[in-house]
C-alpha cells in the first residue's frame, strides 16, 4: 500500500513519531511517504495513496495551523478513504481524567475545524525538549512537570513516547487495510 504521513511538529518530536510511522511502514512492506505540513503543495493530494495518517503535537490546545490547513483543504479524501490522526501531547503520558477529557475536547475542535471525520486515532505522548527552550519556555515547563508531580532537570531532554504502542497502532492499521473497520470516530461538522 501507498501510505501518506503528513506531520507537524513545534520541537520536533511529532517529527521523529512521523519518521517512526513511515519506517514501520516501509517494514512492513508498504511504501511510505513523509511531509512536513508546512512544505505540503499540491503534489501532496491523499488522492493517489491508499492510507493518509496525519500527526500532529498540541500546544496549548491547538494543533500547527499548517496541519489544520492540510486536513481543511484534504477532508473529502480523508473521509472518503481510509486516515488515521496521531495526536501528540505531553497529557497522552498521563492518566488524569480531566486531561483525557481535554485530549477529546482538542480533537473534536481540530475534526469540527477540518470537516474530517476521524475514524483511526491514537494519542501519542509527546517529551519535554529543555535543550531547545529558551529561559522562559523552560521555567513554564518545568513548571507543568512539577505540577504533575514530575521531577526533571531543566537541561536534558526527556521523552513519554510509547514506541511500542505507536507500532502496534501503525501495524494494525495497516494490516487491516482499512482503517474504516475500527471503531474510534471524531466527526467534523
Amino acid at each position: 500500500m501507498r501510505v501518506l504521513v503528513v506531520y507537524a511538529t513545534t520541537e520536533g518530536q511529532t517529527r521523529k513519531i512521523a519518521e517512526r510511522i513511515a519506517a514501520q511502514a516501509a517494514a512492513l512492506g508498504h511504501a511510505p511517504t513523509l511531509v512536513d505540513a508546512t512544505q505540503a503543495d499540491e503534489s501532496h493530494d491523499p488522492a493517489p495513496f491508499d492510507v493518509t495518517v496525519l500527526a500532529g503535537s498540541l500546544h496549548v490546545g491547538r494543533y500547527q495551523a499548517a496541519l489544520v490547513d492540510f486536513a481543511r483543504r484534504h477532508a473529502a479524501v480523508l473521509n472518503a478513504r481510509p486516515s488515521a490522526f496521531v495526536s501528540v501531547s505531553l497529557s497522552a503520558a498521563g492518566d488524569d481524567p480531566d486531561d483525557r477529557d481535554g485530549l477529546a475536547r482538542c480533537v473534536e475542535t481540530f475534526a469540527h475545524e477540518t470537516g474530517w471525520t476521524i475514524e483511526r486515532l491514537h494519542h501519542a505522548a509527546g517529551a519535554f525538549r529543555f535543550t531547545q527552550y529558551d529561559f522562559l519556555k523552560r521555567w513554564a515547563m518545568k513548571y507543568v512537570a512539577m505540577k504533575r508531580g514530575q521531577r526533571v532537570d531543566a537541561h536534558a531532554d526527556v521523552e513519554y513516547t510509547d514506541w511500542a504502542a505507536l507500532d502496534g497502532f501503525v501495524e494494525d492499521m495497516l494490516r487491516r487495510g482499512d482503517s474504516r473497520e475500527t471503531t474510534e470516530a471524531v466527526q467534523g461538522p
